[in-house]
């Protein structure tokens, strides 16, 4: 007889769009909060490569050992792939030696829903 425990599978934090369009309407603090945050993590070319890397590599996901090829050290990367997760830009899964990272489909359909000029009346 075994004593192991099920434990419920964790869905990963989902990111809400952030906000309306810009010509739609003004943000509110929060919502500025938010788009400040992922805009910061993305106005570094290093992050900004790593983030394009990931979200343009086949499968939708990368092994950092992939996208480690950015001209900065291994550790500098890891920082970079840090902070875009903090921001909220990506999440990562960890197999074996290697972590692998995506970006989820909210946070692009997020950050695209936000730039989309209002339709013409």
């Amino acid at each position: 007889m075994s004593t192991a425990k099920v434990l419920p599978l964790l869905e990963p934090e989902a990111v809400a769009p952030c906000c309306p369009p810009l010509t739609e309407r003004p943000l509110t603090a929060e919502e500025a909060e938010r788009t400040a945050l992922m805009f910061k993590a993305l106005g570094d070319p290093v992050r900004l490569r790593l983030f394009s890397a990931v979200a343009s590599h086949e499968g939708g996901e990368a092994c950092v050992c992939d996208i480690s090829d950015v001209g900065v050290s291994q550790p500098t990367v890891s920082h970079h792939l840090k902070k875009l997760k903090e921001a909220g830009l990506l999440s990562s899964e960890r197999r074996g030696t290697w972590v692998y990272y995506r970006v989820e489909p909210a946070v692009l359909a997020a950050m695209g829903q936000l730039l989309i000029r209002a339709a013409a009346a």
